[in-house]
């Protein structure tokens, strides 16, 4: 019997599997693919690899003529899913001590025993890590339509000449932006008010403003309402402002929300809970079965490999150690990837106490004003005791400084502490103390005791 069985081998899997084979507990992994999951081949790893080629390609446009081979570019992209792939093999779990079983069918029997092509295997506990597939929508014709979505988008030969992106979420802006600048033609389709609907608005209208510019064709409060395609041409019919048009390419990506994949797993024959956003667990967890565990993208709340691995480790921490811990994701952070990237940490401020907001833009900082165009707005939300709560951050590199954030607010240091970090100069992360500095002399200034001195 094995300690621990993982059904799903992607991000929150790889780190499950992991954590308990460090435990020395004995682990098997079983997937209908081969390890990685999403992030490893049409997620986090192919897409960024085409949004760097994307951004030098942009930034060498600048300044010279190009050429743009997107056969090769495709292939390069390839190459790095393989590079990735090679760290996280079959081959090299076995020599890690990991089990690995590859089945068309993987199903739940009972709460301890997973069937994986006819053969049945037992776990004392089981973790669930499915993950989740794109939402194809009911849009009349699309049956008929070769479209694409991340799981075959990054398998093309080469890009086409024009793309039609249902959906201005993370996925499509990205993918909007960088082919757009590897030369394809590119519409977004968004039904809200706005992309980034969830995100912080003035940020987003800067970021929007910068994808129009490039020239990237945006339709906000904008319906599908059908789609048909003819002799290699993709024709969408849409609705905006009362108004009916067609918008043609030659390739549709769906690109409008996630659903888990707990189809075919047993579930309703176990009676374990689960709803249309994935599975039901605990603070610890745990599902309505308590050996069995919900992790990553199918368990929610947050799609992101980066909570995917959070809750992976914490999950087998709660099954093999004595001291149990709940979820936390007080300090969550997250980034989109375009450029200038979009990043946030923090929850909003439910209670609406009285909190001040420090900003920073290009202007401000000598390391920004030396790259042309670039674009820096970051908004730092503390309370009356300088601790850092909300961050939002639209510049290059957001995703790395937004780190320096979690790392400060896990450990409870307060933004005046960044005041006395030495930082290279110019750097991006001086911008940091700076920040520091302000929210150093109001403390002092808000300080009962020094306010008697500087009367």
């Amino acid at each position: 019997m094995y300690d621990l069985i993982i059904i799903g081998a992607g991000a929150a899997g790889l780190t499950c599997a992991y954590t308990a084979n460090g435990l020395k507990k004995k682990v098997l992994l079983v997937d209908k693919g081969l390890p990685g999951g999403t992030c490893t081949w049409s997620g986090c790893i192919p897409s960024k690899t085409l949004i760097n080629i994307a951004k030098d390609v942009h930034t060498a446009k600048k300044y010279a003529s190009l050429e743009i081979d997107t056969t090769k570019i495709m292939k390069d992209v390839r190459g790095v899913i393989d590079e990735v792939y090679s760290h996280e093999s079959i081959d090299i779990l076995t020599k890690d001590g990991i089990t690995f079983k590859q089945g068309k069918s993987i199903k739940l029997i009972e709460p301890k025993i997973v069937l994986v092509d006819e053969v049945e295997y037992h776990g004392k506990n089981i973790v669930i890590s499915t993950g989740t597939s794109p939402f194809i929508p009911p849009l009349e014709g699309l049956d008929k339509i070769d479209y694409l979505t991340n799981k075959n988008l990054f398998q093309l030969e080469k890009l086409p000449k024009s793309m039609i992106i249902l959906g201005g979420g993370a996925i499509g802006v990205e993918m909007a932006q960088c082919l757009n600048r590897l030369g394809t033609k590119v519409h977004i389709i968004e039904r809200s008010s706005r992309i980034f609907i969830r995100e912080n608005e003035e940020l987003v209208n800067i970021l929007s403003k910068t994808l129009i510019k490039e020239g990237v064709n945006i339709h906000v409060n904008t319906i599908a309402t059908s789609v048909t395609q003819d002799d290699g041409i993709i024709s969408l019919n849409i609705e905006t402002s009362g108004e009916s048009k067609k918008i043609e390419a030659e390739s549709l990506l769906i690109s409008i929300g996630r659903v888990p994949n707990v189809d075919n797993l047993g579930l309703d024959e176990l009676g374990l809970k689960y709803n249309r956003k994935g599975l039901e667990v605990d603070d610890y967890l745990r599902t309505n079965i308590h050996n069995i565990y919900g992790v990553g993208d199918v368990a929610g709340p947050y799609q992101f490999s980066h909570m995917a691995n959070y809750q992976g480790i914490l999950a087998v921490k709660n099954m093999f150690l004595p001291l149990k811990k709940k979820v936390d994701y007080s300090n969550i952070s997250w980034c989109t990837f375009t450029s200038p990237e979009l990043a946030s940490r923090g929850l909003p401020n439910p209670l609406k106490k009285v909190t001040k907001i420090y900003s920073f833009g290009r202007s401000d900082s000598e390391r920004t004003i030396t790259k042309k165009d670039d674009i820096f707005e970051m908004r730092v939300e503390t309370n009356h005791k300088k601790e850092i709560l909300e961050v939002k951050l639209l510049a290059e590199r957001a995703g790395e400084m937004i780190s320096s954030f979690q790392i400060a607010a896990e450990n409870n240091l307060t933004l005046d502490k960044f005041s006395s970090v030495i930082f290279p100069h110019p750097s991006y992360s001086e911008i940091l103390g700076s920040l520091g500095k302000k929210a150093y002399i109001d403390k002092l200034l808000e300080n009962p005791f020094i306010k008697t001195f500087i009367k």
